[in-house]
Parts: structure tokens; C-alpha cells; sequence
């Protein structure tokens, strides 16, 4: 059956808003907040407390059109070798500052495709980051791959250094989307790839999605999914394509192709959560999905779930300690990225004893207050706005404020209001994001500063 489509309610909510993985979002980021103010509040940060672990590597074997992540073609094995070398040296300047030994729960290594680093410099990383910190028996260790360039050596490796989970990017399997973006990899590689990985005992396997790429038709999504579920991954991450050529100049190279109007992107989505659900995974918030085994599923049951730069996650640690270029930190006091290209961030660790930060954001109390707000809506589609008003000793004026604006969803039938309780409803789940915005008081409607809603 074809999912409905109110044409009138996707052109009012069709604009350009924040992911929310953060807040402030990253677009408050300023230079005047920057090292002194993250190893203050670093080493403020209470010793008993858990801390997660985020290493970037920004290197690719090939480059994707659709790419919005700060990555780069860098085949230089030695290139490769000096950026993983510089990993274990800013490791060891975060360990320096923290001064005592910390608790680990969460590692997650991105990009580009962290498996891009050689297999001895990706041991000597993972050494590093044991002899410095204390990794929880119970540690999440997950990395990203490419099913088109991975060894298996290197899939022998991920789990005798300790990974617990993997994230394929699929994207989508139809051939004339993928020569489009610039990226061919069959079917029978993906679910190759998944046998394999799952042979070496990594207990997760997650695969992302995108819908509204070029040439993507609601046909050829339908076939995508449909494959897809039959390798049964134990999550998906089901994203729109972000397009931001402003942004990431590489975008360009699709503006000849054609892509889905608002509509037929809505349509997509629509038939991927309706395959996924049929299939018996639990949707997590409005772009994740998971088996009722998954860990991410068992967080949601319990009110759990959290929201960081990689999208959903089970994380309970209050601090994301971002390690390589272009990296993001998140404390309870501020925000925080390093030197965004391997370039600069080389360069930055040319000086000695600080962090390559380059720029940040100090959260207040109001900040922090919008932002539980807006996780809680994002992650247990509720939130009684009166309770976190006394919570976070706010003005008591700001509830009329919040619910007059809330009203046009509420009509929409979107969110449902009562006793000062907001409660998103299965057809505002798409528009997640578009509530989202009531309680951000940054936000500024702007062509050129956020990817599309929908």
C-alpha cells in the first residue's frame, strides 16, 4: 500500500532545521571559546564519572559525491601511519590533563573509514587509549567500515582489539543511484561483508540508509529495504540526504543529477519505516531502527536513550571526548571542535602541551535546560515542559511561550497537549525536528545553515 503524503503539511514544514545533536548547535560555535576553557572544565569533571571516547579518521579509499563528513582520498600508507600517530599523541595530552586514570564506557571510532588506518597503527591506538584509561568490561567499542575496502586481516583485528559492533554503509543497492553518488558495491558484497563480520563473533552489526538520493525512486528504495532486511542487521540508521553544496563542494558533482522533490523523499522514508516495522524492528526516535534484542531498543523501553553527534545512541556518560580532526567534545559546560582539516590539525599539534581546539560553545543553565527538552522529545517523544521548567528553575512565563508556538503541530495533529505535557504522536514523528525548533533559541531560518527537514 502506497503511504499517504499531505502535500500541505510537507510544504510547511519543508524548510532547512538543525539535527539536534547537540545544543547549541554547532553553528553557535565561536574562536573566543577554546583550550583554556575545555581543559577547565575537563579537569572539573568529576573523577568517579564515566567518559565516552570519539576518534575521528578523516581518510577515505574513495570518495562518495554524497559526502557530507569531513574526510578526504589519502592513500599514503605513511600519511596514514603519521595520522595515527598524532591520535595517540593527543590521547595521551587528554589522559595529561584529566590527571587521573578514567573510566571508559563508550569508543567510537568515524570518519571517512577509520579502517583506513593501517592495521599496526589501528593496535597502537587501541593500546593507547587501554594504557591511559580504564575500558569497562561492558564497553561499547564500535567502528564504521566500507564493505568495498576491508581486509580480512583487518576483520580478524576488530575483535582481538576489542570492538563489540560495526556500521556498513549501504546507502542504497539500486546501480543507477549508486553510479550516480560514486559508489558501486553490490548486494551480495554487503551481505558478504555482514556474514564475515558476524563469523568473527562482533555481537552488532548496524547499516545506514539514505533516502532522496539522486536517481532514488520509491521503487528502488522498496528494493533496498527489502534486501536489506533479510540480512537482518540489529540496527539502521535511515537518513534523509543532507544536501549542503555550500557546504561540502564535492555535492556539486550531483547538481546535474536528479533528485527527489519533498514528496517522493517523504514517500521514501515512509516506505522504508513501513518495510521495517513490518519486519519487527522498534523505530527509535525518527531516523533509527532496532531489533527488540538491541541494546538501543532496550535503552528506548527504559527511557534511556540519548542523543550525541553520531545520532541516537545508549551512552550514559556526560562527557564525549572527541579525539583527531575535526573532532567534537561535549561537556556539561560547553561544546567544543578541533582544527577541522588533517592539515591544520597537524599543524595544531605542532605545538606542544594543549589540544588542537580551534572553537567551542559555553552552555548555560537555559542552554541546558532547552536541550533536555529537546532530547527527551527526540528520544521518548514526551516531555512535561512544566516539570523541567521548576527543574532548571526557569521563568515560569516561558511555558505560555512554548505552548502558544506548539499550537500549529497540536492543530496539525502532530503533538498532543495536556496538563502542560507534550506528547509527539506517530504522525509527528517525522517532523521531530521541525517541534524541536520551539525550543531553541538560536535558531534562525536560513537557507545556507541547515540540511532539509524532511
Amino acid at each position: 500500500m502506497k503511504p499517504e503524503v499531505s502535500f500541505d503539511r510537507l510544504a510547511r514544514y519543508e524548510g532547512n532545521v538543525p539535527r539536534y545533536t547537540s545544543y547549541p548547535t554547532a553553528v553557535q560555535f565561536e574562536e573566543r571559546v577554546g583550550f583554556n576553557e575545555y581543559k577547565h572544565w575537563l579537569q572539573a569533571f568529576p573523577e568517579e564519572e564515566p567518559v565516552s571516547l570519539y576518534i575521528h579518521v578523516p581518510f577515505c579509499d574513495e570518495l562518495c559525491k554524497f559526502c557530507a563528513c569531513n574526510t578526504q582520498v589519502v592513500h599514503q600508507v605513511n600519511v596514514r601511519v603519521a595520522y595515527g600517530n598524532l591520535l595517540c599523541d593527543e590521547l595521551k595530552r587528554l589522559a595529561t590533563l584529566l590527571k587521573s586514570r578514567r573510566k571508559v564506557s563508550f569508543v567510537h571510532f568515524g570518519g571517512g573509514t577509520p579502517t583506513t588506518l593501517p592495521i599496526e597503527a589501528m593496535k597502537k591506538v587501541m593500546s593507547t587509549i587501554r594504557s591511559l584509561f580504564y575500558v569497562q568490561q561492558d564497553a561499547d567499542i564500535s567502528i564504521e567500515l566500507d564493505p568495498r575496502h576491508i581486509s580480512e586481516d583487518y576483520l580478524v583485528l576488530l575483535p582481538s582489539v576489542g570492538f563489540t559492533r560495526v556500521s556498513l554503509g549501504v546507502q542504497d543497492i539500486a546501480p543507477e543511484v549508486q553510479k550516480a553518488c560514486g559508489r558501486i558495491q553490490s548486494f551480495e558484497m554487503i551481505s558478504d561483508c555482514i556474514d564475515r563480520v558476524r563469523q568473527k563473533n562482533i555481537k552488532s552489526v548496524n547499516c545506514d540508509l539514505i533516502y532522496g538520493l539522486p536517481n532514488q525512486t520509491a521503487a528502488s528504495v522498496r528494493e533496498t529495504i527489502d534486501a536489506i532486511v533479510t540480512l537482518r542487521p540489529d540496527r539502521l540508521a535511515v537518513f534523509g540526504y543532507a544536501h549542503v553544496p555550500w557546504k561540502f563542494k564535492r555535492q556539486t558533482l550531483l547538481e546535474g543529477e536528479i533528485l527527489p522533490n519533498p514528496a517522493e523523499r517523504f514517500e521514501q522514508r515512509q516506505i522504508i519505516d513501513e518495510v521495517l516495522k513490518k519486519a519487527g524492528y522498534r523505530v527509535i526516535g525518527f531516523d533509527h531502527y532496532a531489533l527488540p534484542h538491541d541494546s538501543m531498543s532496550k535503552a528506548m523501553e527504559k527511557g534511556a536513550l540519548h542523543r550525541n553527534f553520531q545520532g541516537y545512541t545508549v551512552d550514559q556518560a556526560k562527557a564525549l571526548l572527541g579525539v583527531g580532526a575535526s573532532s567534537i567534545s561535549i561537556l556539561p559546560q560547553g561544546i567544543f571542535q578541533n582544527q577541522p582539516s588533517s592539515y591544520g590539525y597537524q599543524k595544531a599539534m605542532q605545538q606542544l602541551d594543549i589540544l588542537p581546539v580551534v572553537r567551542g560553545v559555553q552552555r548555560s543553565t537555559a542552554d541546558l535546560f532547552r536541550w533536555e527538552i529537546i532530547e527527551r522529545l527526540m528520544c521518548d517523544l514526551h516531555v512535561d515542559l512544566k516539570k523541567m521548567i521548576g527543574q532548571y528553575k526557569q521563568d515560569p512565563s516561558l511555558l505560555g511561550e512554548f505552548l502558544k508556538k506548539l499550537r500549529c503541530f497540536e492543530e496539525d495533529g502532530l503533538v498532543i497537549i495536556r496538563n502542560n505535557e507534550i506528547t509527539v504522536t506517530e504522525e509527528g514523528r517525522p517532523f521531530l525536528r521541525n517541534i524541536a525548533v520551539v525550543f531553541d533559541a538560536y535558531y534562525r531560518a536560513a537557507p545556507h545553515r541547515h540540511a532539509q527537514a524532511i
